[in-house]
């Protein structure tokens, strides 16, 4: 078993590259083509670059796909956008205190079609190892310090990407004033992303829009549901909020946030699945950030 992972895991990583490669040079060619039909002046690294040239009349036929439009072809959510939904384990970290239970309970309801399991003593590769023999598609785990949430760690199967994000303010349910008692409501709810403009940003976004299922199509009010669930970005801070809504009107609606309430700050991206850490690196956050000029990543 472990043998036909690492098979797998080389095969993807390898057609990965040369779609990458490929990508990159498609790119390029377009740009070429786009410079000569215009006249317009080439950067110096494609315009002599011998290479695009070679075979360019046969390329024609070609369509004029970004790097990042090929890439989508064969991402890491190909099988699973829009077909299948999703069915995410949420765990914590061994031995929980009562408030880390608590919100993993809280994550559990946010994400409709989330399972939570006890970890108890399992190591990190046997709880891998049971979750992809279960047939789930993501694993998200949290983790504490004395009794405060303080990380959340999202990763995808079979092959990655594991994202990490520091948790901050985060507000249970109970301690939200005015919220929403009693039962949560389980349908799917609508997806609201704010703010991320940066190509790291629709990244992030792709990673976070793959763990909730997707709603069909809105044909009547009955249909439209009734949560909504908002990732804005604030300088590099992902404000979460939770809501349910109620029609007051035609054109108007009242929210009410049930919760949990919190901020997720984004950290690392890395290919490969929660126990592997030999994955390559996709983007981190830069050290002595704080002591330099800000920059917004998202």
């Amino acid at each position: 078993m472990i043998r036909k992972q690492a098979r797998q895991r080389r095969d993807y990583l390898y057609r990965r590259a040369q779609l990458l490669r490929d990508a990159e040079v498609s790119e390029k060619r377009a740009k070429l083509r786009a410079s000569l039909a215009s006249g317009k002046p080439l950067d110096p690294s494609i315009a002599n670059d011998k290479s695009l040239r070679k075979d360019y009349q046969y390329d024609e036929s070609a369509p004029d796909m970004s790097t990042n439009e090929q890439l989508d072809l064969d991402d890491e959510y190909a099988q699973l956008s829009g077909i299948v939904d999703p069915r995410v384990l949420v765990s914590t970290s061994r031995d929980p205190s009562a408030r880390l239970s608590a919100f993993a309970k809280e994550i559990r309801l946010l994400l409709p079609t989330s399972i939570r399991m006890n970890r108890g003593n399992l190591i990190l590769p046997d709880l891998v190892k049971s979750a992809q023999s279960a047939g789930l598609s993501d694993i998200v785990l949290l983790h504490e310090h004395r009794g405060t949430p303080t990380a959340l760690t999202l990763s995808h199967f079979p092959h990655g990407p594991t994202m990490s994000f520091s948790l901050h303010n985060v507000v249970l349910r109970h301690d939200i004033p005015g919220s929403v008692r009693g039962t949560v409501s389980e349908s799917y709810p609508h997806l609201i992303f704010d703010g991320f403009t940066s190509p790291l940003g629709k990244r992030i976004v792709k990673i976070l829009k793959h763990i909730f299922p997707p709603r069909e199509a809105i044909t009547s009010k009955n249909k439209m549901g009734n949560r909504v669930v908002t990732f804005k970005n604030i300088e590099d801070s992902i404000e979460v909020r939770h809501h349910v809504f109620v029609r007051t009107g035609y054109d108007s609606v009242e929210l009410a946030e049930v919760g949990p309430r919190m901020t997720m700050r984004p950290f690392e991206i890395r290919g490969g699945t929660l126990e592997n850490k030999d994955g390559d690196v996709e983007w981190h956050l830069s050290q002595y950030t704080r002591t330099a000029k800000k920059k917004n990543y998202l």
